[in-house]
């Protein structure tokens, strides 16, 4: 009897081409920006908060640096996932699927980021990374950024990128985290967020994010093989040091570093959450913060430090 066999799994990426991705670390670019209040005053609306109009000298509240920097590619350097094509200042990575996937953050005490600042973030791609995951391939891009204002450095932040392999239709998703909050009384303060399409969108504005998963339901579903739309991961983050600033008010930021640990889709609300660590209940210095889908699962993981 005559048997078959499945052909073996033939990498997109090997060794030689992995070398050539990581030609790319070392290199660097440095973009200026104004912190103007208006997108201050859009965010602050879409995150329905009734905060004071902005002016000359407010500080710009954690993670807002988000806001600027924006990358502005001409329409015709836009690829079919609405980010510009590969191969600019990021890698040419082959791997179709790309996401946020995390960060660590630092703000530099005395000299927080204010509105009507004239700033620079030099931008340096650190390490390109390739392993192979139960999804199929993954490559990891990490970025580090330096933010200043005229009084130097202010901010340092390392961002993580995902790129991942097309979805297979027998794609199974990875084994989900019960989130903390599963636990009676485990979150000493939460939030529900609606995640609907107006809100995907104005944030999708507001940062000028052409990534179609946010906002495309027909691409999200039928091409990247997501359930819905994806809420943004940055978007989540703000979420989490939103919930903490509304406890915790004129709270300043020392350090953030958040993990994406699973997709957030807006076919259902979720929760974000937050609680002091154990070690610093007395101060209430470092708290953990997480988001759950309606299902119970965790979906961000973080920790906040205060100044």
């Amino acid at each position: 009897m005559q048997t078959t066999t499945t052909p073996p799994h033939v990498p997109l990426i090997d060794a030689d081409a992995l070398a050539q991705l990581q030609a790319w670390q070392g290199r660097s670019e440095t973009l200026a920006d104004d912190i103007t209040a208006a997108p201050v005053r859009a965010l602050s609306a879409t995150l329905d908060r009734d905060d004071p109009l902005p002016q000359a000298g407010t500080h710009l509240p954690a993670l807002w640096h988000w806001l600027y920097f924006l990358p502005h590619h001409r329409q015709s350097d836009i690829g079919e996932d609405g980010h510009a094509r590969r191969g600019g200042f990021l890698p040419p990575v082959p791997l179709p699927r790309r996401m946020w996937a995390g960060g660590r953050l630092a703000w530099e005490a005395g000299n927080p980021l204010r509105v009507g600042d004239t700033v620079a973030r030099t931008s340096t791609i650190v390490s390109v990374t390739h392993k192979a995951g139960r999804t199929g391939e993954l490559v990891f891009v990490l970025v580090r950024h330096e933010v200043r204002n005229q009084h130097g450095l202010a901010l340092t932040e390392e961002h993580d990128i995902v790129y991942r392999a097309a979805a297979a239709p027998e794609e199974k998703a990875p084994p989900p985290t019960p989130a903390p909050a599963a636990m009676p009384g485990d979150a000493a303060f939460s939030r529900d967020v609606a995640p609907d399409d107006v809100l995907l969108f104005r944030y999708s504005a507001l940062t000028f994010n052409g990534h179609r998963i946010h906002y495309d339901r027909r691409y999200v579903t039928q091409v990247e093989g997501y359930p819905g739309l994806i809420v943004h991961g940055p978007l989540i983050a703000t979420l989490l040091v939103d919930l903490l600033r509304r406890q915790v008010p004129g709270a300043q930021l020392a350090r953030f570093e958040f993990r994406a640990v699973r997709p957030t889709f807006d076919t259902a609300p979720f929760r974000v959450h937050g609680k002091p660590t154990e070690s610093s209940a007395g101060g209430s210095k470092t708290f953990s913060l997480w988001a759950e889908d309606a299902d119970g699962w965790l979906t961000m993981q973080a920790t906040a430090v205060l100044a």
